[in-house]
């Protein structure tokens, strides 16, 4: 059976510390060491995770290179980025936001999650999201919280 692709945004990462969001973000990565799913992992997830909290940081260095994928940031990445900002569903304050989705769209992910409700895993946003990404020509990419996806 093919294992789900599935972009996992820095919020995750940092959800693993975070007592609001620690249980089900454990939870996703023991999930991908498992072999559930494939993450995929962007250039601005390693450019704030470069950023961010050692422990943080240690997530990703503590997963098996089988277990992941790396994608390139390409200009196609940071075309669909601006498009989502020109259509107004980010300000240019947010591009980091878009870039995740762009990145996660791009990649051909099953799954984008994150812990950002205001900014991604939002039903106007994922709306949105999904009706520039036909309009690109690219198909729609499931957007959930780590909670929706992890086996219970």
């Amino acid at each position: 059976m093919r294992r789900l692709r599935v972009y996992a945004d820095t919020s995750v990462y940092g959800g693993c510390f975070d007592a609001e969001f620690q249980v089900e973000s454990r939870a996703f990565f023991r999930e991908v060491s498992a072999g559930r799913f494939v993450l995929l992992i962007a250039q601005i997830t390693v450019r704030e995770l470069a950023m961010a909290p050692h422990r943080v940081r240690s997530v990703l260095h503590e997963l098996q290179p089988e277990t992941m994928e790396f994608l390139p940031f390409s200009d196609e990445v940071r075309l669909l980025r601006d498009a989502y900002m020109e259509f107004g569903i980010l300000a240019p304050a947010s591009a980091g936001d878009a870039e995740h989705v762009a990145s996660a769209t791009v990649g051909e992910a099953d799954l984008l999650v994150s812990w950002n409700f205001k900014h991604i895993v939002h039903f106007d946003k994922i709306a949105a999201f999904q009706a520039v990404n036909v309009l690109r020509g690219y198909k729609p990419v499931r957007i959930h919280s780590p909670r929706e996806v992890i086996e219970v």
